[in-house]
């Protein structure tokens, strides 16, 4: 299994911890300088992580764990109003960057009031693209668990935050956070902060989980070594967007537009095969101007190339 992890070090002699992550399997996920430092994420097989440590020690740095590296969260509130954002929820998807997470904040059209809260298939749609959700709702009880088939359909793992802790809800999410409800304020205080380290923490044990369950079947080939073919694309490589190719724990976020890229990404080689062969291709549906990639496991590709 494939350990994520950050080298935070000197420029000088940087280059040794590069060769080092390619020479045992692993690969580079991210690589920024900053002045005369340089932040590393890498993607590296688990039982090499000492070698990568100790390498890291005697170049005069250090390995930070970010175990929500390579995955993008949404991060969902019932409305873009005043009363829902930006408080608390920017606050917790900034968390999860500080763990290593690409995050989105998302309000829905219709969510507010527990008798005519809505999600649209659409949002729905658009929510299943990433590895988890986080469904920020209010201060009321009784609201909260009326609000329950907002996760209907959502087949990513959810996480929902709430002001009171609701009853009945247990089967619906994969995880409760209770004590953070609407606030007009940022959460500064140090029983808040608490709470925002235990949000990211529960959202971190549910991706290893996940992460846990690929292994049983694992992946035809890691999203990251499909990341490094992508930045080879012409069309990659002039996109203006922020973050043009993000990863996922089963596939790739690569913002460009799908129509017009279409059998170039297809075409790609990867490992002998075509990422049409060992991936599914799809438009977002957030945007025509970004494409989802999601790998296959290796029995599906054995399955599909069995006559």
């Amino acid at each position: 299994m494939y350990e994520v992890m950050m080298f935070d070090g000197g420029v000088y002699r940087h280059d040794e911890m590069v060769d080092l992550v390619e020479d045992i399997g692993g690969v580079v996920v991210q690589k920024s300088q900053m002045a005369q430092t340089m932040l590393i994420t890498m993607a590296v097989p688990a039982e090499d992580s000492p070698a990568v440590k100790e390498l890291a020690r005697e170049l005069g740095g250090e390995i930070k764990s970010v175990p929500l590296a390579g995955t993008e969260i949404a991060v969902v509130g019932p409305t873009l109003g005043r009363h829902h954002m930006p408080h608390p929820i920017c606050d917790i998807a900034e968390q999860l960057r500080q763990y290593g997470a690409i995050t989105v904040v998302m309000g829905l059209a219709r969510g507010r009031g527990k008798e005519t809260s809505q999600i649209s298939a659409d949002e729905k749609a658009i929510i299943n693209e990433y590895d988890a959700a986080i469904f920020v709702l209010g201060n009321f009880k009784k609201c909260v668990e009326e609000k329950k088939h907002l996760f209907d359909d959502i087949t990513v793992p959810v996480i929902l935050v709430s002001g009171p802790m609701p009853e009945g809800l247990d089967e619906d999410c994969e995880g409760i956070v209770c004590g953070v409800g609407r606030k007009s304020e940022r959460m500064r205080r140090a029983e808040e902060i608490e709470k925002l380290v235990e949000i990211a923490d529960m959202t971190a044990d549910i991706i290893r989980e996940r992460r846990i369950e690929l292994e049983e079947d694992p992946l035809f080939v890691h999203p990251a070594e499909v990341k490094q073919r992508l930045e080879e694309m012409e069309a990659v490589q002039e996109s203006l967007r922020p973050a043009p190719v993000v990863l996922h724990l089963d596939g790739i976020r690569v913002k460009i537009p799908y129509h017009e890229n279409r059998e170039e990404l297809e075409g790609l080689e990867v490992f002998g095969r075509t990422l049409g062969e060992v991936a599914r291709i799809t438009p977002s549906r957030i945007s025509e101007s970004s494409t989802i990639i999601r790998i296959m496991t290796r029995s599906e590709v054995e399955y599909r190339d069995s006559p």
